[in-house]
């Protein structure tokens, strides 16, 4: 390994390349040594934009680099074609069952025509259904070859019963997309983000009032974006934000026109404006200029509090994702609005209710877990290791590992740091 500031310090400027050549493609390739280029392919990998970058035809990168993205942009397109198949024996047998069920985020902007096949990674499908329509989905999935395997407080998550043959890396190290991975499946009865303590739910904004049986889409422009941003905000609160969510924004956003912005501005979740957008829609606007219209954010920006509107100022897009890579002692903690609120999320963290053991558990099944701190080491020891050390999060060095893996000692002691762009 080499020395984390340099991981980190390649991981951040890649980061920020990607983001520029996505918003404005053309750029040419960066002048970057090996090490730089290799933490490009984590950067990729983190941030969900690995297949499109394999479109771009200026960055050219080394040879390694091109066989990369090229070979990322070849397992999405046949996974995506394995989603697809999926989605359409879903869409029949819900429909003879009389069941309807919103195929949400990727399959819908999928459906909408803003990706081609192989451009954009699915890790997973979800899917909405009514509280009552729960047992008789599930008995639907199980129909496909689908079992529940776990539940947290906002899905029930299925796997196929016969897992296939890459549903665990093969190797120490997997980077990236496996056309022959598992797809698992997320069930939902609702829609809902912790920020961080405060639960914000926007189901009722994002349901069809009168949904046909089978997949259904959303029932409007609106939605999609009020779920794109709610999804954003909680992915931005522990800092795991990807690129590829401010991607989907910006496509979506091109879309609108006065009459949906106006529509969705009139949305209300909890019976108040979208507060929680400010910062994903701060973030989007700086990355991709114009996407946002500068009277949305004007009409926003009194209803977020007002430190959470300074942070959101100044954060960039490597600060809120996996890029960022030590562990936080109180995630969240600038979100929270008021005293009593950072108490709690201080509280949260200090004393964890069942959900977070229930998260745990499912942690502990994760390949990439082994690679940081034992699962099983006490809640006090993980704290102070957190206080004293700042050690990296397990998730992102799990991936900084599967990069480097191809390189020996000398190269990586070799190889030139060129700094920020």
């Amino acid at each position: 390994m080499p020395p984390l500031r340099l991981v980190e310090s390649a991981l951040r400027q890649a980061t920020e390349a990607f983001a520029a050549e996505l918003a404005s493609p053309g750029n040419r390739s960066p002048e970057w040594g090996e090490l730089e280029w290799t933490m490009a392919k984590a950067a990729a990998v983190l941030h969900g934009v690995a297949p499109l970058l394999a479109a771009s035809l200026h960055w050219q990168g080394p040879p390694e680099w091109r066989r990369f993205v090229e070979q990322q942009n070849h397992h999405t397109l046949l996974r995506h074609r394995r989603i697809e198949a999926l989605l359409a024996c879903m869409d029949e047998a819900t429909r003879r069952q009389g069941i309807a069920a919103l195929a949400l985020k990727g399959a819908a902007l999928h459906a909408l025509g803003l990706y081609c096949a192989g451009q954009r990674p699915m890790a997973d499908i979800d899917l909405l259904v009514r509280e009552r329509d729960v047992q008789p989905m599930l008995r639907v999935l199980q129909s496909l070859g689908y079992q529940q395997t776990s539940a947290t407080w906002k899905h029930r998550i299925l796997e196929p019963q016969r897992p296939a043959a890459v549903s665990r890396p093969q190797a120490q190290y997997a980077l990236g997309e496996h056309s022959e991975a598992a797809i698992k499946i997320e069930l939902h009865t609702r829609i809902a983000e912790r920020l961080p303590v405060i639960e914000v739910d926007a189901t009722e904004c994002i349901v069809p009032s009168e949904p046909r049986p089978g997949l259904v889409g959303y029932p409007s422009t609106a939605a999609l974006l009020m779920h794109l941003l709610l999804h954003a905000a909680g992915n931005m609160v522990v800092r795991t934000l990807r690129l590829i969510h401010l991607h989907d924004i910006a496509l979506l956003t091109a879309r609108m026109n006065d009459a949906q912005w106006a529509q969705w501005l009139r949305s209300r979740v909890d019976h108040r404006s979208a507060w929680w957008a400010v910062p994903p829609l701060e973030l989007a606007a700086r990355y991709y200029p114009h996407s946002i219209p500068s009277e949305v954010l004007a009409e926003l920006r009194p209803e977020c509090p007002r430190a959470l509107r300074a942070l959101s100022r100044r954060q960039t897009l490597s600060d809120v994702s996996y890029a960022a890579l030590d562990v936080e002692a109180f995630p969240g903690l600038g979100w929270a609005a008021s005293l009593s609120e950072k108490w709690r999320c201080i509280l949260a963290r200090i004393r964890p209710g069942a959900d977070w053991r229930v998260m745990r558990e499912l942690v502990r099944a994760e390949p990439w877990s082994a690679t940081g701190a034992s699962p099983r080491q006490s809640l006090g020891r993980r704290g102070l290791r957190i206080l004293l050390t700042r050690p990296p999060r397990p998730a992102s060095m799990y991936i900084v590992r599967a990069a480097l893996a191809s390189m020996t000692i000398h190269e990586i002691r070799s190889t030139p740091s060129h700094g920020p762009l």
